[in-house]
């Protein structure tokens, strides 16, 4: 079959591979019909998440079922299905607990409690590196989806694939954002990053009954992108005056509830770079810093852009005298999908209008390279195997 391999950072290619096969009485075998480019595989791409050995990229992907092994109750050969990014049993203490991107069986070779860098890391997850159980990716042709009885949903044929292709990442990452930030109805809610996950976040901000949203971003062409198909106020970073934009809005205190959609590949700047080198660190926590400065008294930050590693100067004094709270992490998806899979089918939610680049398989690097380096206006690749 024909996949997007990563062989080492900015290079990868179409390659044809093994097909897979089931390995295990619960797995499923699916034909891939439509797959995306996620910002959070651009941080392998670049090199910030290390992989040492050839993998199929891609966590955002659906398709046809073709083959179920024997223990696989749920799913049937013809089924449409869209898959959550996270490898999950469904049975263990985490994933009982709606935690499903921490199962404790997924990821066996390099689980653990403590969380750090290199080697004790949480679940699985598709197309992630060897650190989250280096299980092949869906921007291909065929993928072998592990647990097929947990994450995969069936889809009915009156919706598109483009339609509901993102409830396996970003629509329940921007909803995520917008649940652990608390929002009930009337509050003002600043949004760091207006990419695909960003815009998700403001769209769900305005469904949980948010009185006022605002996007901030430093390309321009992203924040037109929000204006038009999420409807929110937006602020350029590189302006200088975002944090005051946000204070003057909210009579000086700050936003409610602040998102940081962008983690560690925000901007950096020289002095920035060399801070790294010093501190032996990847990546920028600058939105971060910006969402907690943004933030009200008391109010609520939520992060749900990736961040690797450690950061030297973290605004702990600053996050304690405001008496801010934190949510981070991997959205659970599973947890979500179903709500917002039936929002999707009543017309309350929308998320295909992200969508600015359609290629096929065949030109995926291609897709990367447009959506690394922010050409041509790119905010979000579908893949068409």
């Amino acid at each position: 079959m024909k996949a997007l391999v990563f062989h080492s950072p900015k290079h990868v290619s179409v390659d044809t591979i093994d097909t897979p096969v089931l390995e295990q009485a619960t797995d499923a075998i699916v034909r891939v019909t439509s797959t995306a480019i996620c910002g959070s595989d651009l941080h392998i791409y670049n090199g910030l998440f290390p992989q040492t050995r050839p993998l199929v990229l891609g966590h955002e992907f659906m398709g046809i079922v073709e083959e179920v092994g024997s223990d696989v109750r749920k799913l049937r050969p013809g089924d449409r299905v869209v898959v959550p990014f996270a490898v999950a049993c469904g049975s263990c203490f985490f994933c009982e607990r709606n935690l499903p991107g921490h199962c404790e069986r997924s990821n066996p070779g390099h689980y653990g409690p403590e969380g750090n860098v290199i080697s004790s890391k949480g679940g699985g997850l598709f197309g992630y590196t060897d650190l989250y159980g280096g299980y092949a990716g869906g921007q291909a042709e065929y993928v072998r989806v592990p647990y097929a009885d947990t994450g995969p949903r069936k889809v009915g044929a009156e919706l598109t694939d483009e339609q509901v292709l993102f409830l396996t990442d970003i629509l329940p990452t921007g909803y995520t954002a917008i649940d652990w930030a608390g929002v009930r109805g009337g509050e003002t809610v600043a949004v760091i990053g207006c990419g695909p996950v960003g815009i998700m976040a403001m769209k769900c901000a305005w469904l949980r009954g948010a009185a006022r949203v605002i996007g901030v971003d430093r390309e321009e062409y992203r924040l037109e992108r929000a204006r038009e198909i999420a409807s929110v106020e937006t602020v350029n970073v590189e302006s200088g005056v975002a944090l005051e934009f946000i204070r003057a809005a909210t009579d000086g205190r700050g936003a409610d509830a602040c998102i940081d959609a962008v983690g560690m590949e925000a901007h950096r700047t020289p002095l920035v770079k060399i801070s790294n080198l010093v501190h032996g660190q990847l990546g920028s926590f600058v939105a971060f810093k910006l969402a907690v400065s943004a933030v009200r008294r008391g109010g609520i930050v939520s992060v749900v852009g990736v961040y690797g590693v450690p950061y030297d100067n973290f605004p702990l004094g600053q996050l304690f005298d405001k008496g801010v709270t934190v949510r981070f992490g991997q959205a659970p998806v599973h947890k979500y999908v179903d709500q917002l899979l039936m929002w999707i089918k009543e017309g309350k939610l929308r998320a295909d209008d992200v969508i600015t680049h359609r290629l096929p398989l065949a030109e995926a690097p291609r897709g990367y390279d447009i959506f690394n380096t922010k050409k041509d206006g790119c905010v979000k690749v579908v893949l068409k195997p």
